[in-house]
């Protein structure tokens, strides 16, 4: 809001004249996370997604992403999968990772039913959820199968380079469950506080935006009945600075 004083003199019944200050003038609020750090936010399906870098095998990866209230991503529309495909994800140069591609492991599991001429079989989603996730078409087998393994675990297979990566090209891998890869976990969007802080459904908040002095409830992911507290200007301070973190905190800056 605004946060210098709009002085307006007016004459009173008396003919004295009288001071109005308007402090603070409430302005609508945008919210700018529905993410923690590090997680990238699509609004069509009210989620997070974060690309883990450090190479790990399916299960440990599947395990990483549920210690952050998440699950290896598995897709509900092309629309979805053409987010992923889009984004930069910051990827570093690793050992298991081609420069000009990348893969990761996503939660999805490839049954195999008959390996007399063909390999044979069907995709499933690894950890049942949501009944609208699709299922891939017919993988590309990897380079690391084993003979003995009945199951494989799905990649994602994108490309680095921007006019691929803008036009959606893609490639579905099921490769041994064992090999180490990068992975892609999925989670709920959330409600994230002005600090940063993840906050559980219910509990009171200060959302990350532009107003430290906001209380909201946290309730699906999003800040709602929220309440504004409104501060005076410092007295005796003609020039100042308001916290951006602190409700009400000022740094004066006269001499």
């Amino acid at each position: 809001g605004k946060e210098n004083v709009d002085s307006r003199h007016n004459r009173g019944r008396g003919g004295e004249t009288t001071r109005f200050h308007t402090v603070n003038v409430a302005q609508p609020v945008r919210f700018s996370r529905k993410c923690p750090t590090g997680w990238h936010h699509y609004e069509g399906t009210a989620s997070c997604y974060r690309v883990y870098l450090n190479g790990e095998n399916y299960w440990d990866a599947v395990q990483t992403c549920q210690r952050v209230n998440a699950s290896l991503a598995t897709f509900t529309a092309d629309q979805e999968l053409r987010f992923i495909l889009a984004q930069e994800w910051d990827l570093e140069e690793k050992t298991f990772v081609r420069k000009d591609q990348r893969r990761f492991w996503v939660g999805y599991q490839y049954v195999i039913t008959n390996r007399n001429h063909s390999l044979e079989g069907h995709w499933e989603v690894a950890y049942k959820g949501s009944s609208e996730v699709f299922l891939p078409p017919e993988p590309i087998f990897g380079s690391a199968m084993s003979e003995k393994e009945n199951v494989l675990c799905a990649q994602l297979q994108c490309f680095l380079f921007p006019t691929l990566r803008h036009h959606g090209l893609h490639s579905w891998y099921a490769e041994n469950c064992y090999e180490k890869s990068s992975f892609l976990c999925k989670r709920s969007q959330t409600c994230v506080d002005i600090k940063d802080n993840i906050v559980d459904e219910g509990y009171y908040f200060t959302p990350k935006g532009n107003d430290p002095c906001l209380s909201c409830t946290c309730h699906n992911g999003e800040p709602e009945m929220c309440v504004a507290a409104l501060c005076e200007r410092p007295q005796g301070c003609q020039q100042y600075r308001k916290d951006p973190k602190e409700c009400c905190k000022f740094t004066c800056l006269d001499p």
